[in-house]
């Protein structure tokens, strides 16, 4: 089961305006580690973005400070990744 791991303070805009907010989520693999991976959450409302697999911590509270070290550029490139993960699924 997902956990929310941390909300960052940074939002995403596009270009057309909609305004994102980033989350970092983590769940429990079958050998202990934490797979981390983030959300984009639209403040307007419709379709959220996820990234793959953002990284692998032996624990949760290390998925944490793995997050809480995530400059801008990073989520700014990791919302351009879950965009395209959401335009591949959707056909778009």
């Amino acid at each position: 089961m997902a956990e929310l791991v941390h909300e960052h303070s940074t939002r995403i805009k596009t270009p057309t305006g909609a305004t994102y907010v980033a989350r970092t989520y983590a769940d429990q693999q079958r050998d202990g580690t934490w797979r981390g991976w983030l959300e984009f959450i639209p403040m307007q409302g419709g379709a959220v973005l996820a990234t793959e697999r953002e990284t692998t911590q032996p624990t949760l509270d290390m998925v944490g400070y793995w997050a809480s070290g995530l400059e801008p550029v990073y989520l700014e490139g990791a919302f351009e990744r879950a965009h395209a993960i959401s335009a591949k699924r959707t056909g778009g």
